[in-house]
């Protein structure tokens, strides 16, 4: 089973082909694979699919938790230089297939850059998933930990949870975080987003995201803060994403179909041993 590393912003994945594994890709193995300890250690699994749907790349993104994502910024970054790294894929624009829907990509500057056409952000919140009458979730209130939280809620293929707040920072990411993700709000759970407005063109984000926690930054989720951010008024169409890891660059079509431009570096490909492969029992 061969493995390759990467990291986006210090966001790592793990991308590995799903005709290695032989068979259904179980929770306990994701895990096991994300575990600094006990496995390779990341952020989450990509799974290449393999081509389908004439020719078009196939990924399957998974959380460290074990639980699948419909889509991941960072992740759909990484796995487009993986696809470049192996001559999958060349210089020019290609498409991608996730289960949130196809992407638009491609490699730049020796890979180093990718660009991603990431699709159309939504407010609806059948879409989202967002409980109640189907409406634009936009500042509605919430209770968290004895809090009243102002939040608005976008879909970018995933569900995102955004609060605009003057401080935000990893203890409060932390604290209010968890019991946003798993609200009875959100059906499908939820990334959320603790935004600050820094001018017309900036903000500065801090992320929980769903299935993995406390992260250093997440592309559908800068794509889902920015978004909201212009759809409110705070912000133009242009934004440049402060991350505790890096910064993003995103922009937004009138219709809020949006281009997410950022780095990606590799760290290491390897193969995994086989006793490990055998030690079905874990820990």
């Amino acid at each position: 089973m061969d493995f390759f590393k990467y990291h986006a912003l210090g966001n790592s994945y793990i991308v590995m082909r799903a005709a290695d594994f032989g068979e259904e890709v179980s929770c306990d193995l994701i895990r096991r694979i994300c575990d600094a300890n006990f496995g390779i250690g990341s952020d989450g699994v990509l799974l290449d699919v393999g081509s389908v749907d004439e020719g078009i790349p196939h990924l399957r993104i998974f959380n460290p938790d074990g639980s699948e994502a419909e889509k991941s910024g960072n992740g759909i970054r990484i796995f487009c230089r993986y696809l470049w790294d192996q001559k999958i894929v060349g210089d020019g624009e290609f498409l991608l297939h996730t289960k949130g829907g196809q992407v638009t990509a491609q490699v730049l500057e020796g890979g180093r850059q990718v660009r991603v056409e990431m699709g159309q952000v939504s407010f609806n919140s059948h879409a989202i998933p967002v409980t109640g009458l189907v409406r634009e979730v936009l500042q509605e209130s919430v209770a968290i930990n004895g809090q009243n939280l102002v939040f608005s809620a976008a879909t970018i293929g995933n569900p995102h949870c955004v609060i605009f707040t003057d401080h935000p920072d990893e203890q409060m990411a932390r604290a209010l975080g968890p019991a946003l993700e798993t609200h009875p709000l959100f059906p499908n759970r939820t990334n959320v987003q603790f935004v600050r407005v820094l001018n017309r063109r900036e903000i500065q984000v801090e992320i929980w995201e769903r299935g993995a926690g406390y992260t250093l930054a997440s592309g559908s989720s800068s794509c889902a803060a920015a978004a909201v951010a212009h759809k409110l008024g705070y912000c133009d169409a242009e934004v440049l994403v402060h991350l505790a890891g890096g910064d993003i660059r995103i922009t937004i079509s009138s219709d809020f179909h949006i281009i997410m431009m950022g780095s990606v570096a590799h760290i290491a490909m390897g193969q995994v041993s086989l006793e490990w492969q055998q030690d079905r029992l874990g820990r």
